[in-house]
């Protein structure tokens, strides 16, 4: 070998690492070696490509890796003994700042499951089901289905190429512009934060149905350390716990699909239920404003998106988890491709069957003093007259928002974690534990779990509701910005000429779908306030739809002066796609043994 080219290889593979280390945006793990023991398992069997790789590289069990020492034969002692002193520093630094890859895909796909399927479906559907009516609402769902498929396709595209931890912040940070990514991930932290807070809320009330001699606010109490306390264990931990709570969930719901449709069928005590209710009181919902008119019709089919982007929120889970994931290449595009499908299948058959069992003038949808009694799902049994089922669907929903609350609890920290990875939260965010999880950042984020005292004051209905909006506009914040910095990855690397066929997985679709769901996210913002307008302007109805939208704009301008730049994007040619890729691309992954087709039919429910 040429020595010179040897040493311009080393050269290279040393600014490669310090380059790593130094960025902002990396979320590599530089640790040492690890013990290598007689025990230890054999690597496994390498082609010649991937020897040369590995001759530069280690991977480890946990997925994570470094540069070996290199071989510079012109370094002096000296040089030698300061560049090891500086190496060992910033290699203990990254041990308490890095996470872990030990997330599989079935963790991630739960994750993403599990953080999607809680209040939003099991109680925030009744106001859709009583306003719009049960097409109007059912049409609303499967409008934003459709926003939220673009939106993910988007966002697997670019977390299969560039896996890093929180990967919406980075994006946006990357492809948009520093405040652009800034402001946009402490509104998605913000979001989640107050989500968690809107769980804990519920909680309580999901006992109550049983016995209240438990004070409410112990029960939030008693939830919030326990929510907290999980997340502050590995993340391995966090994500077998996440799997086999949301697939309890997953059974659950499919099983009041069959139950629903046997009690359509006949097979209750009220006889064929069919579509009655769709003939009396009918498919139509009063409206919104306009009660009984074609304008309050469309107006309440208007009301139904926000309450459907509260539901579907928490789709773009896997994106969060990519960082932490084990071959993401492969997991990151199965979890969000099955995700979708099963969450599309799960809300569309769940809110058919509820529009058929449960009339949109039935008061208790409109409960004004409990969430649960408001439960379309609890409604439809109760109506049904089924015995001890309505109590084994509590205890159901119960499990359901512990596992969406398991989910904001791990999302927030993430999020933050990596705020404080970019600079521009406080370092102590970034710091890990023995176990590899932010644990400042999880005791932060929980800590928002106090608003969900809330729930226990005269007017907790009135406070869901608004801080539901406040969250549902604060996801379209997150949405909208995941299409615009997919347009904009795309776009630069057609600058390159990079083609997007050679990417590990290839969005459908595009540019069109990554537009279609920018212009939606952008107009559904700007119109749901459409009731601050109407009959007088109203003030708090204005602030309740818009006040995302304010702090967002504010947080815009502050983080536009803090980092000296008013332009709204970044050149093309100064988009990153390099950092966070190289690393991916040169680890070797155990290829997965082929599966039957019963595993893979367990694979797509589980």
């Amino acid at each position: 070998m040429d020595l010179n080219n040897k040493h311009i290889t080393s050269n290279s593979f040393l600014y490669a690492r310090n380059s790593n280390i130094s960025s902002l945006d990396d979320d590599d793990d530089n640790q040492p070696p690890p013990l290598v023991l007689p025990w230890s398992k054999p690597p496994k069997k390498k082609t010649s490509t991937e020897k040369i790789i590995h001759s530069s590289f280690s991977v480890y069990e946990d997925e994570t890796f470094i540069l070996n020492d290199l071989d510079h034969s012109e370094t002096t002692t000296e040089e030698s003994y300061d560049l090891h002193n500086h190496n060992s520093q910033q290699q203990q630094e990254q041990r308490t700042t890095k996470v872990k890859r030990t997330l599989k895909p079935r963790h991630i796909s739960m994750i993403a499951l599990g953080g999607t399927i809680g209040s939003g479906l099991f109680v925030a559907t009744s106001t859709p089901l009583s306003i719009a009516g049960p097409v109007n609402s059912l049409i609303a769902y499967i409008f934003m289905g459709t926003l939220v498929y673009s939106v993910a396709q988007s966002l697997g595209e670019m977390a299969t190429f560039i896996p890093v931890t929180s990967s919406l912040t980075v994006f946006s940070k990357r492809f948009l512009s520093p405040a652009l990514g800034v402001s946009n991930g402490y509104m998605y932290w913000f979001s989640w934060v107050i989500t968690f807070a809107l769980e804990l809320s519920i909680v309580g009330q999901i006992i109550e149905f049983w016995t209240d001699a438990v004070p409410l606010a112990a029960w939030i109490s008693i939830f919030w350390v326990i929510l907290v306390s999980i997340n502050m264990f590995p993340v391995k931990y966090y994500g077998e716990i996440e799997f086999w709570i949301s697939s309890i969930k997953v059974v659950s719901i499919v099983g009041f699909i069959i139950y629903a449709f046997i009690m359509v069928c006949g097979g209750g005590p009220l006889g064929a239920i069919g579509f009655r209710y769709w003939r009396n009181p009918g498919p139509w919902g009063p409206g919104h404003l306009f009660p009984g008119t074609p304008k309050g019709r469309f107006l309440g089919w208007v009301s139904s998106l926000i309450n459907s982007t509260f539901t579907y929120q928490g789709t773009e889970l896997v994106g969060i988890s990519a960082g932490e994931s084990r071959n993401p290449r492969k997991a990151v595009p199965k979890a969000i491709n099955v995700v979708f499908f099963r969450i599309l299948i799960f809300y569309v058959l769940s809110l058919l069957f509820l529009g058929l069992l449960v009339p949109f003038n039935d008061p208790k949808l409109s409960s004004k003093t409990s969430y649960v009694a408001s439960s379309p799902f609890i409604i439809a049994i109760e109506n049904c007259k089924t015995k001890g089922l309505p109590d084994l669907f509590n205890a159901i929903i119960l499990m359901t928002i512990i596992s969406a609350g398991n989910s904001n609890v791990y999302v927030s920290s993430r999020i933050l974690y990596s705020l404080s990875k970019n600079g521009v939260s406080p370092r102590i965010f970034s710091r890990t534990n023995k176990y590899g999880v932010p644990h400042w950042a999880v005791l932060f984020s929980g800590s928002f779990g106090a608003l969900g005292y809330l729930a226990s004051t005269e007017n907790g209905i009135s406070a869901f509701n608004w801080l539901l909006n406040i969250t549902a506009v604060a996801g379209l914040f997150a949405w909208l910005f995941i299409s615009i910095s997919h347009i904009r990855f795309m776009q630069a690397l057609k600058s390159r000429g990079i083609s997007r066929d050679s990417l590990p997985f290839k969005a459908y679709l595009m540019p069109y779908s990554a537009y279609y769901a920018a212009g939606f996210s952008i107009l559904i913002i700007f119109i749901n306030g459409y009731e601050s307008f109407v009959g007088g302007f109203s003030v708090s109805a204005f602030f309740t739809a818009y006040i995302s939208a304010i702090i967002f704009v504010c947080l815009w301008i502050c983080f536009q002066v803090y980092f000296k730049s008013w332009k709204i994007f970044i050149p093309l040619h100064e988009i990153d796609i390099d950092t966070d890729r190289r690393e991916i691309d040169a680890m070797v992954w155990d290829d997965e043994p082929e599966k039957n087709f019963c595993e893979k039919i367990w694979d797509f429910l589980f």
